[in-house]
């Protein structure tokens, strides 16, 4: 085995020149600039040092743009992975501290070896289960939390860490005799600043221009003399390789934080990998993507940083900077890296009142209004899942709620499979003059005194055979004239035992009252499980058609021939024509 077979080099390596060079070198600086503030306000989020979070922005970055699918993601540090990851381990250890950092390295080494097993399986697909509702809910849930737990270093005084938001609140408001004002200026005007960059100027590094205003105003105030805590100078240093100490009953402890990190990780990269790559027509493999996202962690946690995924604010600037390849994120954490090296001792500098007030405007951009208004409005289901979601993640924990929110998703997707529509329909001529079948009571249309068109507008085995049954008694008892029916499965492409036994049920019934029972099916594979479940044998070859016209045209000799002459509706336009036939 040669050494490009063993590891094999990514495809946009090809794709590289002079000019994508260039156009990825200048996304990079600017990916650097706008990762600096973030880096470190993700880690304090995390409960780790600043150094951390830019440390993760680094190595992270650089393996999943090496192994990863997207030409244009970023990953490094997210809000919501740094909160999850918080709340984790802050029941376990105390943030900041030495065994915490040790504890949140394995965790992230962990997460890393469940997503690389979760691409090598191919599970990418299982992905697309899980509902867009259990993201927009557990990110909500994400925010407040991460809002709650900032407002002691907004406000200046000092609580416990940990607890669900209720309980955060109740510790701040039991120590608001604590405030110190001078905090509270430093806070309010960062936040301020965030804002009104974001607003008046989205260019412009948000992030950085409101940490030095609110730096620059916490030195004019002499903050540091009045009781304001600083950031702390960060390492000239860069991350290098340090392999965490753990044992058995660590990993245990650790296990089901992961596991819920790695889930909430591989949602972001993919959502965001995917949402880039329809927007720029490139290909995106889910699958590798979860690859590069495992190996991410996995090297990262032996490199000092803690989990990451996709970014989506580094995507975005990636994108709109011009970014072409991969490069971009290479060329980002070189220059991160250099920037850390030079400016470094500046960061002592950065009260934490001002990080906090950071923290509090990125938390309240992690709730998507729009999305939530959308969801509540327009589905009960997803709207359930939301609700569920967004309750664990506030009053129980964070890393439960991604766990509801799965559970409840594939609950929804199970039901609905369970309990397929069953329209009866009738046909409509369109302005060009052809036929199509449509929904009886949708479109208010007259039906055939002796048949009945229906379909099943979903899967036919075991978890749906009750509810379809049910549904075929009453339509049969609400139409007892129509004797003859027509089942129209060409939209179904499955069909188990359980199915099959139903259908054969259903056919021997109408055969006894004297009808005939017609099947409409045209893929190949269905076809031949209705043969091989004896469904065909039951039914008569000559009953199975491939189009709802012919199957039509089979039934004009079953119908009673006197009642068609007292009928004036004339539903098909066979029915002219057998009128015309027996005229003649």
């Amino acid at each position: 085995m040669d050494m490009k077979t063993a590891i094999p080099l990514p495809g946009w390596i090809k794709l590289t020149n002079r000019y994508t060079l260039k156009a990825d070198a200048f996304a990079g600086f600017t990916n650097a600039a706008i990762v600096l503030p973030q880096g470190v306000a993700f880690a304090t989020i995390a409960g780790l040092p600043p150094e951390y979070g830019l440390y993760t922005a680094m190595i992270t970055a650089v393996v999943a743009a090496i192994f990863g699918s997207s030409m244009i993601m970023v990953s490094g540090p997210t809000t919501a992975i740094s909160a999850v990851l918080f709340t984790t381990l802050s029941d376990l250890a105390l943030p900041g501290t030495s065994e915490y950092i040790q504890m949140a390295l394995v965790l992230t080494i962990m997460v890393g070896l469940f997503q690389l097993i979760a691409g090598i399986a191919r599970l990418g697909g299982l992905v697309s289960f899980v509902s867009h509702s259990v993201m927009t809910a557990f990110t909500a849930a994400a925010a407040l939390l991460i809002g709650v737990s900032q407002l002691a270093g907004a406000l200046g005084i000092h609580v416990e860490r940990g607890g669900n938001v209720l309980e955060r609140v109740l510790r701040v408001v039991e120590h608001f005799d604590g405030l110190n004002m001078t905090a509270v200026i430093i806070s309010t005007a960062t936040l301020v600043s965030a804002i009104l960059v974001q607003r008046f100027a989205p260019r412009l590094p948000g992030f950085l221009v409101a940490l030095l205003v609110g730096s620059g105003l916490a030195w004019y105030l002499d903050a540091a003399n009045k009781g304001v805590a600083m950031v702390g100078a960060l390492p000239k240093a860069l991350p290098s390789f340090a392999p965490p100490a753990t044992g058995l009953e660590q990993i245990s402890l650790l296990a089901p934080g992961a596991v819920a990190i790695a889930l909430v990780g591989l949602l972001e990269a993919i959502s965001i990998g995917r949402a880039f790559a329809v927007r720029r027509r490139e290909p995106f493999n889910a699958n590798q993507e979860m690859i590069g996202q495992g190996l991410s962690n996995m090297v990262g946690g032996f490199f000092q940083c803690y989990a990451g995924s996709g970014s989506f604010t580094r995507s975005g600037v990636n994108a709109a900077a011009g970014a072409s390849t991969p490069l971009s994120g290479i060329f980002a954490s070189i220059f991160l890296a250099l920037i850390l090296i030079f400016i470094a001792p500046w960061v002592a500098h950065i009260p934490t009142p001002a990080m906090a007030g950071l923290i509090l405007f990125v938390a309240y951009r992690l709730i998507d209004f729009h999305e939530v208004h959308h969801i509540i409005t327009s589905s009960r289901p997803e709207t359930v899942i939301l609700g569920l979601t967004f309750a664990a993640g506030l009053f129980i924990e964070l890393d439960f709620a991604i766990y509801v929110g799965v559970i409840a998703s594939f609950c929804v997707f199970i039901y609905e499979s369970s309990h397929p529509e069953l329209p009866i329909t009738a046909p409509i001529v369109g302005a060009d003059g052809s036929r199509k079948f449509r929904d009886v009571d949708l479109h208010d249309l007259p039906e055939c005194p002796q048949l009945v068109t229906f379909r099943i507008d979903g899967p036919l085995f075991f978890g749906s055979v009750e509810h379809v049954e049910r549904k075929i008694k009453q339509m049969r008892a609400k139409r007892p004239g129509q004797i003859h029916m027509i089942l129209y499965l060409k939209g179904n492409g499955k069909i188990d035992l359980a199915g099959a036994d139903l259908l054969i049920q259903v056919i021997r019934d109408v055969k006894e009252q004297g009808g005939s029972f017609r099947l409409v099916a045209l893929f190949p594979p269905l076809v031949k499980a209705l043969h091989r479940f004896h469904v065909v044998e039951e039914l008569g070859e000559d009953h199975l058609l491939m189009s709802k016209g012919e199957a039509v045209q089979a039934c004009m000799d079953d119908l009673d021939r006197s009642i068609c002459a007292m009928c004036s509706k004339k539903i098909f336009h066979e029915c002219e024509q057998m009128s015309k036939l027996d005229a003649a």
